[in-house]
C-alpha cells in the first residue's frame, strides 16, 4: 500500500485524547516545521475525558468544551488527522506505522498516547444491555441518560470513576448503589482517614455503600439488565448497571513492536522508550521519575496535559526531563478535592490534618517521617502550589505546625 505523507521528517502522534493533541502543539509550538500526523481511532477529534465523569456528564457543559483545540486548529497549524483510524502495527525496521486498512504512514519519531481501557467484569451477564462503562464521550452520553429521577443504578467499583458517576447519578435523582471490594471507597488510594470523608459523603447524600461484596453475576431479562446477584445471595434490583474496576494500559502496539512493557510503555525521564525515535507520553507511559527515582505511571488528566511538552521537545533533540509531582482533582456533590504527590499503600506513616475532616473542609499531609510526600485539600483552595512546593523540598516539618490554620503553609518552606 502507498505510504499516505512525505517520508521526509514526519513527525506521528498515536492516540486521540489530551495527550495526542498537546502534543500535536506543542511540536509546533516548539518548532517542528514537517509532516504531522495524529491518528485516533475514535470519530471525534482530539479530547479531553475528566468532564466525562464531571461537568458534562452532569450537564454543566456544553459538548464543545471538551475539546482539545477547535475544529479549525489541526488545518490552520498543518496537522494531519486521521480519525476513526486504527493502527494495526509499527514496523521498526521500516520506520512506518501500518493502518486498519494496510495504508502506512512512514515516521521520523513516533509518539505513543494510546491511553488506556476499561477493565472489562467477566462475571455471567457482563454483556448485557445496559451494563456501561465510561472512557468514551459517547460512554458519557448514555450515563446521562440512564441517570433519571427514580432510575435503579448500581455501581460496580469505588474508586474515582465509581464514587463521580455515583455522585452524578444521585444528582439526577436516580437511587443509587455502590459495591465494593474494601471496607471502605478509596482505601488504597488514601487509607483509612481520607477514605472515611468520602464514604461518609456519599452517605449524606443517599447512596447505599455495600462494601466487601463479590459479584456473582448480573441478571437480565431479554437480552437487558434487571439487577445484580451478590456472591451471599442478595439480588439487586438494577435499570442500568455501571462497571467502573479500573483501566489497563494500551500497549498491545508497543509489545508487537518489541518496546520494553511493563505495567505500561517504560520510558525514560525523557520520555523516550526503549527503541530509538519512539516516545510514550499520558496513562500509557511508565515513565522513570527524577524525584521519586522510580517509575510511575499516572492515570491522570494532569500528566496527558503536562507529559505532552517534554515529549514534544525530547522528538525535537532537546533536553527535556519531566518531573512534575502527580496531581489528580475531583468534584462530588458540593466537595472539591486536590491531591499532589505520591504514596503507595503502606507508604506513609501517618496522616495529619489541619482543619476538620467531619466538616470537609480541611487540608491532609502523608507524612514519611517528619517529611511530607504527599497533600490533599479538599474545599480549601489556593493552597495546591505550597503544598507541591512543600513535597518537593523534603524538608523536616512539625506535625503540629502543618495541623495549625494559623500558621501559612509557605512559612514551613525552607
Amino acid at each position: 500500500m502507498r505510504n499516505i505523507v512525505s517520508p521526509v521528517n514526519t513527525f506521528v502522534i498515536v492516540g486521540g485524547g489530551l495527550a495526542a493533541g498537546k502534543a500535536a502543539e506543542a511540536l509546533r509550538k516548539h518548532g517542528h516545521l514537517g509532516p504531522l500526523v495524529v491518528i485516533g481511532d475514535e470519530r471525534e477529534r482530539p479530547y479531553i475525558r475528566p468532564p466525562l465523569s464531571k461537568g458534562y456528564l452532569l450537564g454543566k457543559e456544553e459538548r464543545d468544551s471538551i475539546f482539545v483545540h477547535p475544529d479549525d486548529w489541526y488545518t490552520k497549524h498543518g496537522v494531519d488527522l486521521l480519525l476513526g483510524t486504527s493502527v494495526k502495527a509499527v514496523d521498526v525496521q521500516a520506520r512506518e506505522v501500518e493502518l486498519d486498512d494496510g495504508r502506512r504512514v512512514p515516521y521520523a519519531k513516533l509518539l505513543l498516547a494510546t491511553g488506556s481501557s476499561p477493565r472489562r467484569l467477566s462475571v455471567p451477564g457482563a454483556d448485557l444491555d445496559n451494563v456501561l462503562y465510561l472512557r468514551r464521550v459517547g460512554d458519557s452520553e448514555r450515563l446521562k441518560a440512564a441517570f433519571t429521577k427514580g432510575a435503579r443504578i448500581v455501581v460496580i467499583g469505588d474508586g474515582w470513576i465509581g464514587l463521580e458517576t455515583a455522585a452524578a447519578a444521585r444528582m439526577g435523582g436516580a437511587e443509587v448503589t455502590v459495591l465494593g471490594h474494601s471496607e471502605l471507597p478509596l482505601l488504597k488510594v488514601l487509607g483509612r482517614e481520607a477514605a472515611e470523608v468520602f464514604a461518609g459523603l456519599h452517605k449524606d447524600h443517599g447512596v447505599r455503600l455495600r462494601p466487601r461484596v463479590e459479584v456473582e453475576r448480573i441478571t437480565g431479562t431479554q437480552g437487558r439488565v434487571d439487577g445484580v446477584l451478590l456472591a451471599d445471595g442478595t439480588h439487586l434490583v438494577a435499570d442500568t448497571v455501571v462497571v467502573g474496576v479500573g483501566i489497563t494500559p494500551n500497549v498491545q502496539l508497543a509489545q508487537q513492536a518489541g518496546l520494553d512493557v511493563r505495567n505500561g510503555i517504560v520510558t525514560d525521564e525523557h520520555l523516550r522508550t526503549s527503541v530509538a525515535d519512539i516516545y510514550a507520553a499520558g496513562d500509557v507511559a511508565n515513565a522513570y521519575h527524577p524525584f521519586l527515582g522510580h517509575h510511575v505511571r499516572v492515570e491522570h488528566w494532569a500528566n496527558a496535559l503536562h507529559q505532552p511538552n517534554t515529549a514534544a521537545l525530547s522528538m525535537l533533540g532537546k533536553d527535556a526531563v519531566y518531573d512534575r509531582l502527580p496531581y489528580f482533582y475531583t468534584d462530588q456533590y458540593d466537595l472539591g478535592m486536590e491531591y499532589t504527590g505520591y504514596t503507595e499503600p503502606g507508604g506513609y506513616d501517618r496522616v495529619v490534618f489541619r482543619g476538620n475532616p467531619a466538616e470537609r473542609r480541611f487540608i491532609a499531609f502523608w507524612m514519611s517521617g517528619n517529611r511530607v510526600i504527599a497533600g490533599m485539600n479538599v474545599n480549601v483552595w489556593d493552597v495546591i502550589d505550597p503544598i507541591r512546593s512543600l513535597v518537593q523540598s523534603r524538608t523536616d516539618v512539625d506535625d503540629a505546625l502543618l495541623a495549625d490554620p494559623g500558621v501559612a503553609l509557605d512559612s514551613l518552606l525552607p
